[in-house]
């Protein structure tokens, strides 16, 4: 059956996230039929080089062989079972070794990145209702933030396009100010901006001492604010701060864990632990949903009583999926078999010279990497700039979906220079055929989509 076909039955059938369904009417989507390394291809036989990890959560390629293996194996032995009473062994060995690599000893599973970040808030809040401390029931999120879609991660998402149709359901957050570094102004550095950033914290901390549970963070990158990186400073400061005013820290490393920003996990630059690490995207290689969320012994003894009610009453019904934890397996032994941090180093480092002609581009600003993501801005008036960029880089096969104004690359691993020249290539054409030399501008834009 042909691309048109699948095309015409999914839009009759199907109603697609992040999107408004009309303006498929005249932008068609791309039915896929299968996934080869770096490569999407659809039921014609183009393929597109998937940029984007298809949405940040492939690390190591479509139908990677190891895993694909390693879940074949699975499904003859056991592919679920209700985790409330009842255990396995891919749950048990992945708890194991998430909390050696983490430093964090007990892992709660959900079903995706939204659900650990629930779990985690509720579990900060729990805490302290358990605790003595029922007072300390508000969050602090910072500026730009995005953490989920479900009504407890909204509470503490800054991302209008997402939030004002349901603010009456939410509660209300409070909002830190971004350390974003591309807020330094003449003379400064990324460090100076997280300096300040840090000291408006500190000023909200204390504004609110005694009532904030936690912060919510993004560790050194926020992807829905159009990949905003900041110093590792910012996070030892968070925790400095965190511990000083009596409040947890909690790491959303569902988008920047698993390698994406040169260590495992983003905190370790900062050589913080939190007291909650929110884990998903990459954790199964982007074969299957699954999350977890990983805390300290001191947040699990809180719960830890013989009345039920002091238990963590949440649950999914896939909670500790026997496939995903499989799945997620297979990834920890692929960084551990493959040295996969070195390598993303050394090709980040090979890279290099092939993405200087994208930095020198005089539409280009602040150009950013951290780690296996490259990004920068675009200067333009253009309203339609994010979709009609999107378009024209499937014209050349190409899978990238801007921010904004944010232009930005965040491959699997398994990609190779040759292709990445292919993926600067045909950006610079882009850039060419739509902004030229950019006018240093920004128009009124349509809402930024991840």
């Amino acid at each position: 059956m042909p691309s048109t076909d699948w095309l015409s039955r999914s839009t009759r059938a199907v109603w697609h996230p992040c999107t408004q369904m009309q303006r498929h009417e005249t932008f068609p989507l791309i039915p896929i039929a299968r996934g080869e390394g770096v490569w999407l291809i659809d039921f014609d036989g183009k393929r597109y080089l998937d940029a984007v990890s298809s949405w940040w959560v492939n690390l190591f390629g479509h139908a990677n062989p190891r895993i694909n293996a390693a879940l074949i194996d699975q499904l003859g032995r056991l592919e679920h079972v209700m985790l409330a009473g009842f255990t396995h062994q891919p749950v048990v060995e992945l708890s194991e070794r998430l909390a050696a690599l983490s430093g964090l000893g007990h892992a709660f599973y959900g079903s995706d990145g939204a659900s650990a970040t629930e779990i985690a808030l509720k579990m900060s809040f729990q805490y302290w209702q358990q605790s003595g401390a029922p007072q300390k029931s508000r969050f602090i999120h910072l500026e730009h933030s995005y953490h989920g879609e479900t009504l407890g991660a909204l509470a503490v998402t800054d991302v209008p396009l997402f939030r004002q149709t349901y603010a009456p359901l939410l509660n209300a957050a409070l909002t830190a100010p971004s350390p974003d570094a591309r807020l330094a102004g003449p003379g400064e550095t990324a460090e100076t901006v997280a300096r300040r950033a840090a000291a408006g914290l500190e000023a909200l901390l204390q504004q609110h001492a005694g009532e904030v549970a936690a912060l919510i963070i993004e560790p050194l990158v926020q992807g829905a604010a159009g990949m905003a990186m900041h110093h590792p400073l910012y996070l030892a400061e968070a925790r400095r701060l965190c511990s000083q005013y009596g409040a947890h820290l909690i790491a959303d490393e569902i988008a920047v864990g698993f390698g994406r920003t040169g260590t495992l996990f983003a905190c370790e630059q900062a050589g913080v632990r939190p007291d909650f690490l929110c884990l998903s995207k990459g954790i199964t290689g982007g074969y299957l949903p699954l999350s977890c969320v990983l805390t300290t012994d001191e947040v699990y003894a809180a719960f830890y009583h013989p009345d039920i009610r002091r238990g963590f009453l949440h649950s999914h019904s896939y909670t500790g999926n026997a496939l995903a934890c499989r799945a997620a397996l297979a990834v920890l032994d692929i960084f551990a078999e493959d040295d996969v941090l070195a390598q993303n180093r050394a090709k980040a480092a090979a890279f290099a010279p092939l993405l200087a002609p994208l930095q020198a581009h005089p539409a280009v600003r602040h150009f950013r990497q951290q780690g296996m993501i490259w990004a920068f801005d675009v200067a333009t008036t253009r309203s339609d700039f994010a979709l009609a960029f999107f378009s024209a880089m499937l014209e050349q096969g190409c899978l990238l979906r801007p921010i904004g104004q944010t232009v930005y690359f965040m491959p699997p691993y398994v990609i190779e220079a040759e292709q990445m020249a292919q993926l600067v290539n045909a950006t610079l054409r882009t850039l060419d055929a739509l902004v030229g030399d950019g006018d240093g501008q920004s128009g009124e834009q349509e809402p930024a989509v991840p």
